[in-house]
């Protein structure tokens, strides 16, 4: 039953002493905290402290671990106006012939028909256009050379002239982050924020998992500003989210399958994976189909979920679209007293932060299909 709280944004905020923003990875990996969620009806004295790496203790034979293999492009770019200053882009999506999608900072200095430039030292300076504004992001369509038509072709350029796109929040910057903003399995380049929950895993921790005979399946969501960007309107009925490309391979779909057949369960390693899975059940009207495009899916309270059994999450921000999608597994009271719980205990959230397992047990009854 939906409480009708459950569809008002501020329901999702809750007080976070700044301290606990993390700001920097543990090393190693998989030596972050980890709270497992108590089983659905027990009290949240049965929530259990421990760390990544005891996923080993807790999946078991037969379990299928879906992760996003998404890679976070240098997406950073500062450029010269024509006029004189400067201003910054980050990078979105690819709107076809060399032009993208970005943001700006500061817009407003942005206009269409103006030249910008790339400097970076050592390198040929780079001709960009600003074509028009999205009136949609507030952002702007810049026009590339024409062979940077997508993720895997734009990245040499980003290589050379941008920045990773760290979270506001983490106000430090150093060299490690363009490998440690990113997960052992990024293979496909596109997204300009990490897949958060996948960073926790390790090569040494996904050896003990193909021992233990758990599977390893890959989707694709290239993370953008449907994940990351805040939520705005009060009343979450309607609420939408700017698209992202995903892509669900047929291999997935045959790694689910095998998982079924055999009794294991789906756990997702984030909440990018649960979107896209989701989605191509969706788009299959009830039947796991593969599927390449733009996905805008909002799980929120509600929602039955027909592909996952359970998820490795981060902790997240207040009024976030994230929150929305985890308090529809596990309801919103139970999640906002969790996050106190995990307040309290110290733990450290976002990006960088630890994160919380749910189990099959854990989640409610009807938020299954």
């Amino acid at each position: 039953m939906i409480h009708p709280r459950d569809l008002s944004l501020s329901s999702y905020y809750y007080e976070l002493p700044p301290q606990l923003i993390a700001q920097k990875p543990i090393e190693p990996r998989h030596d972050a905290r980890l709270l497992i969620t108590p089983k659905r009806g027990d009290d949240l004295s049965s929530i259990r402290h421990s760390k990544i790496w005891d996923l080993v203790k807790e999946l078991r034979a037969g379990d299928l671990v879906v992760i996003n293999d998404t890679r976070v492009l240098k997406a950073r770019l500062k450029v010269r106006l024509t006029g004189g200053g400067v201003a910054e882009l980050l990078l979105l999506e690819p709107k076809g012939d060399g032009n993208w999608l970005c943001l700006a900072k500061p817009a407003r200095k942005l206009h269409p028909g103006d030249n910008l430039f790339l400097d970076s030292l050592e390198q040929k300076p780079i001709s960009l256009k600003v074509i028009s504004k999205d009136f949609q992001t507030g952002g702007r369509i810049i026009k590339f050379p024409a062979n940077c038509e997508d993720g895997e072709k734009i990245e040499g350029l980003l290589e050379r002239y941008g920045e990773v796109p760290l979270p506001p929040y983490i106000k430090r910057h150093a060299p490690f982050d363009s490998q440690r903003y990113q997960t052992i399995f990024a293979t496909r380049p596109g997204a300009v924020a990490a897949p958060t929950a996948g960073l926790h895993l390790s090569n040494d921790l996904l050896v003990e998992l193909t021992k233990l005979k758990v599977e390893l399946a890959r989707v694709t969501l290239h993370v953008g500003l449907g994940t990351f960007r805040p939520l705005e309107t009060e009343d979450l009925t309607n609420v939408q989210l700017h698209s992202e490309w995903a892509e669900v391979r047929e291999d997935v779909i045959e790694a689910i399958a095998r998982c079924r057949s055999r009794g294991g369960r789906v756990i997702a390693i984030g909440t990018t994976t649960v979107r896209t899975l989701e989605a191509s059940l969706l788009v299959g009207e009830g039947k796991l189909v593969p599927y390449a495009g733009f996905v805008d899916l909002v799980i929120k309270p509600g929602h039955q979920f027909g592909v996952i059994d359970g998820l490795l999450t981060n902790f997240h921000l207040p009024k976030s679209s994230l929150l929305l999608l985890v308090s529809a597994l596990i309801g919103r009271e139970r999640l906002l007293a969790i996050y106190q719980a995990a307040i309290e205990r110290k733990y450290r959230f976002f990006s960088y932060g630890d994160a919380m397992l749910i189990l099959p047990s854990a989640v409610q009854v009807e938020a299954r299909l």
